[in-house]
């Protein structure tokens, strides 16, 4: 069940709010269309009911509001516009790759699938779905979670009849098993044939909340509105002269003093008001599927005559009885004298609560709260790099690249064996092994932000400690993977070209070994840090190449100085502050880190990912700026 209380958006430069007000409820088992004219604030209405976009009010999903719910995928299952996803991945990946999200088996990929008609389509890439299988798509993403309720904005807008009605009888399946669904639409006939409950949007306030039975009698057929302070005689007057006539008229009693007539017309009606002194104060006929609220009853008043007419339309109210002809005996005899029948007394209208009364004369703000981190990162991540082929290109990219280079490199013989097996010449800021790990950890945060797979349902990309744990532990392991391949491709190349004097490894080829993978691994997480920070991954590789460029200089600069203390003896003052025994070798390591540090390159690298790692913190934990009051 749906419980939305006061929505209303934040006023800008004097202008009316979008959405001012709003409230209604959408219950279980039912279908609850939200239907509104484009302008109307259906959209708006359903982002801040989301917490989308800032204003206030308050929505309960079974009685929490959604910033309330640990795992809101798993209550609420949304559709908004088309499906975030990258167009190079397939319908099954990006199902699978959501399931980790979600925190459900892979398997559940395959139930929506067939669930929602896509199981021939599996391997079918995103950018060549059409629309109504983007909506396909879009409904089994939001039915991996298995929620109990359905927010969906225009699903059937744009799709052929066959497949809006494929949709439609999905959403009456889903309601028929006990669910919650409620969906936008600009189409009354659409809401009058697939929902159980209409709320109706005009100008961003309620103007009708109905049943879809009263809705049907009341927004799809011809009536003739009529305003009366005696609308409750003008009503039996109509039912006898129908039954006197033998004509099938239908009066329904629209509250206070206004009344719907169907199966009649203005003459018919301003006629029996003026042969019986009835006065009335509007008369027109209402043609259309949604007309706009009523209007202001005028101050003056008028008799009726046969051809008063208003050009205006009328909106129904929520309190409706129908008074058919055959039961209008009893209104008859108590509406004989018109001066005897006071006018109906107009509804109270609602007002705000004041703070004398000890309560907030406002609903509280809504705040747009960041989307929660995957449940399951590390498979997220996994799938979500091997779920489209750009990792695998750039990879081959970097490895193609680096053969070349080093080949071009041997047969110049100026460069020394490790940095030919590494394919880095002197002038190259990085190798290309390097720069390539330095992309792939880049693109890990930026096509989050360019294709916003986890922002679906709740706004902004989630920046969570977990998420970069295990994006930088995925990056680490792919540049380790990188690096190691690019060294024995180049050597095999080498010894192909040139032959075995080639290939002759140095003695401290260890060392060589873990500053190479270091340089690999420092690049990638450069990447991954930059482009979260920056939100691009585009500002991920600069980052990267900020490093050997800007950084490096500075560091050869600052250690060219005459150095005044040494750092002799600090592996030794390291193991004695050791709470554990070190084992045997271990100063050796620890010295050789300590060298690989102070090298230019280690030491700008690590001060870039210090930067970066700080950067991220602060702006992944710092506060949203609260919505104004």
């Amino acid at each position: 069940m749906i419980q939305a209380t006061g929505l209303t958006t934040h006023t800008r430069q004097g202008k009316p709010p979008t959405v001012d007000d709003v409230s209604f409820e959408a219950r279980a088992g039912r279908v609850t269309a939200l239907l509104g004219a484009a302008g109307s604030g259906t959209g708006v209405a359903l982002r801040l009911m989301l917490e989308l976009q800032p204003g206030r009010g308050v929505t309960y999903f079974r009685g929490r509001p959604l910033h309330r719910i640990a795992h809101p995928s798993r209550e609420v299952g949304v559709l908004l516009g088309q499906v975030p996803g990258h167009p190079g991945r397939s319908v099954r990946g990006q199902l699978r790759m959501l399931c980790a999200a979600v925190g459900v088996p892979a398997l559940r990929a395959d139930d929506v699938l067939e669930a929602t008609g896509l199981v021939s389509l599996r391997d079918e890439r995103l950018g060549t779905l059409s629309r109504g299988l983007d909506r396909r798509l879009g409904l089994a993403c939001a039915l991996l979670g298995d929620p109990h309720t359905l927010v969906l904005d225009s699903p059937a807008d744009g799709l052929a009849p066959r497949e809006a009605a494929w949709l439609h009888g999905v959403l009456r399946a889903y309601a028929g098993q006990g669910g919650t669904v409620l969906f936008t639409t600009a189409d009354a006939k659409e809401a009058a044939r697939v929902a159980d409950h209409v709320v109706t949007l005009e100008r961003g306030r309620i103007v009708g909340d109905q049943a879809v039975e009263d809705f049907a009698r009341t927004r799809l057929r011809p009536r003739v509105a009529v305003a009366s302070p005696y609308a409750a005689r003008l009503a039996a007057l109509l039912a006898k002269e129908a039954r006197i006539g033998r004509r099938s008229v239908e009066v329904a009693r629209e509250g206070g003093n206004h009344l719907s007539v169907y199966g009649s017309s203005c003459a018919a009606v301003g006629d029996v008001a003026f042969r019986h002194g009835v006065l009335i104060h509007r008369l027109a006929d209402e043609t259309g599927d949604s007309g706009p609220p009523a209007l202001p009853e005028p101050p003056a008043e008028s008799h009726a005559t046969g051809s008063g007419t208003d050009a205006s339309d009328g909106g129904p109210d929520s309190d409706t009885a129908v008074l058919p002809a055959s039961q209008s005996a009893a209104d008859e005899s108590a509406g004989t004298d018109a001066e005897s029948t006071p006018p109906t007394e107009p509804r109270a209208v609602a007002r705000p609560v004041t703070q004398e009364q000890g309560l907030s004369p406002l609903p509280p703000p809504i705040s747009v709260r960041s989307s929660r981190a995957p449940l399951r990162p590390l498979r997220y991540e996994v799938r979500r790099l091997t779920g489209v082929r750009t990792g695998l290109l750039v990879a081959l990219s970097a490895l193609v690249v680096s053969v070349l280079t080093a080949v071009v490199l041997a047969r110049t013989g100026h460069t020394p064996l490790p940095r030919l097996l590494a394919a880095w010449h002197f002038e190259m800021p990085l190798p290309p092994a390097a720069l390539g790990a330095g992309l792939l950890g880049a693109l890990s945060f930026g096509d989050e932000f360019r294709h916003p797979a986890l922002a679906v349902d709740r706004g902004t990309v989630p920046r969570r400690i977990g998420l970069l744990l295990a994006k930088l532990l995925v990056s680490a392991v792919t540049a380790v993977i990188l690096a190691a391949v690019t060294l024995v491709t180049d050597r095999a190349v080498l010894q192909l070209v040139y032959g075995d004097q080639m290939t002759v490894l140095p003695d401290n080829w260890p060392s060589l070994l873990t500053g190479w993978i270091a340089l690999a691994v420092g690049c990638a997480w450069a990447g991954v840090l930059a482009a979260g920070v920056f939100r691009s991954t585009a500002a991920g590789l600069a980052a990267v190449l900020a490093v050997p460029v800007a950084l490096v200089p500075a560091v050869q600069k600052l250690l060219a100085g005459p150095a005044v203390h040494s750092a002799a003896g600090l592996p030794e003052r390291l193991r004695e502050l050791a709470l554990v025994p070190w084992p045997a070798g271990g100063n050796h390591y620890v010295a050789a880190v300590v060298r690989m540090l102070t090298q230019p390159v280690g030491g700008a690298l690590l001060f870039s990912l210090c930067a970066l790692l700080v950067a991220y913190v602060l702006t992944a934990l710092r506060p949203r700026p609260r919505a104004r009051q």
